[in-house]
């Protein structure tokens, strides 16, 4: 089993390897050049998802820079997502993201780790677990996610967690590690901020 083979099933992996890196470099430039556009080339960097990632809907924005080791060549996205600045994605593995989810900014999407064994870790190793968040989920500004976690759909993650286990469907979750707070309610439909009511027949 060549190493490209083993990082595709998740196995322990050498990230070095010529055949790996000779594809990597390839999008590492792509993701270089997709920075230095302007704010006006909106076309240019819908070109560049449809080209670059796994899978791209329609209605999708990225504010710059982003950042991602692949490119975003592993990045799925679902349709009407909306990235703030600077996300950053270890995409070695997969990361699957729903429609309508909102990224805030300096958000990171992790799936590359490397073995405890200090052995393993010595010879440059790695491996690599999916990610998964839902249709609808918001992640606020500054949360990190850990390799192979799930976060549900309609799901908000507060700014600042660090996702380190799997988070339902319908809640708000928050801290490091990151920790479901409560559900997603009907207090949620009458107030948007505090004590601040929301006014629907203005909306």
């Amino acid at each position: 089993m060549t190493q490209y083979e083993r990082m595709v099933k998740g196995l322990i992996y050498d990230p070095g390897d010529p055949e790996i890196m000779a594809e990597q470099s390839v999008f590492q430039e792509k993701v270089w050049a997709f920075n230095q556009l302007s704010p006006a080339d909106a076309q240019k960097k819908q070109e560049y998802m449809r080209e670059v990632f796994a899978e791209c809907g329609e209605n999708c924005y990225i504010e710059l820079p982003f950042r991602a080791n692949w490119g975003g060549h592993h990045l799925h996205l679902g349709s009407s997502v909306y990235a703030n600045f600077n996300l950053t994605l270890v995409d070695d593995g997969h990361i699957y993201v729903g429609d309508r989810v909102m990224f805030g900014p300096n958000v990171t999407i992790t799936t590359a780790n490397h073995p405890i064994d200090p052995e393993l870790r010595a010879r440059g190793l790695q491996y690599n677990k999916d990610v998964w968040i839902g249709e609808n989920a918001w992640i606020s500004a500054g949360v990190i996610i850990l390799p192979g976690v799930h976060i549900g759909r309609n799901t908000v993650i507060g700014a600042g967690s660090i996702v380190t286990k799997d988070i339902p469907d319908n809640v708000v979750a928050a801290g490091n590690p990151c920790r479901v707070m409560r559900p997603v309610s009907e207090r949620d439909r009458e107030f948007f901020f505090r004590n601040e009511r929301i006014d629907w027949e203005n909306l």
